[in-house]
């Protein structure tokens, strides 16, 4: 079943069983309103298992590049094109949100992002690996995110 993320009315619909199902889901209506104003893209998520392609692909980009395993249970991901650029987005029950930039054309911008939601410890499968930035969002309180360029072709 999808879902369209509305950056007006947060709700926790989908992220209920995470501990930060609240920081969870205003930093999914803060990626929620930056697509919108950016791209005009709705933010349109399935649930997890229904996108388990998307989560295999993000995987195994993680796993490749950086021999990352994320150690949460992802609850919900999508995949889409803006820009010229594939994008993806998974959320995980630990409050984490990963999302990949990979522009389509040889030569474009190709990354990962990792954002935490507030409240929520840095990963250990993180931690020791990238440094966070803080950034302040009305939807999300405290966002700490960090990221590394995609080397290989997926």
């Amino acid at each position: 079943m999808s879902y369209l993320v509305d950056f007006k009315d947060v709700s926790t619909d989908g992220l209920e069983t995470s501990p930060v199902a609240q920081a969870l889901a205003g930093l999914r209506a803060n990626e929620a309103r930056y697509l919108k104003n950016k791209f005009d893209h709705d933010l349109v998520l399935e649930d997890a298992g229904a996108a388990a392609d998307v989560v295999d692909w993000v995987h195994k980009i993680l796993v490749e590049e950086r021999e990352l395993r994320i150690d949460s249970r992802p609850l919900q991901a999508c995949v889409f094109e803006a820009d010229g650029a594939k994008r993806a987005y998974v959320f995980y029950e630990s409050g984490l949100s990963i999302n990949v930039l990979y522009g389509i054309d040889e030569g474009e911008k190709r990354a990962v992002g990792f954002k935490l939601s507030d409240g929520m410890e840095v990963p250990v499968e993180l931690a020791d690996k990238f440094k966070f930035a803080r950034q302040k969002s009305k939807l999300a309180g405290t966002i700490r995110g960090s990221y590394f360029v995609i080397k290989n072709e997926y």
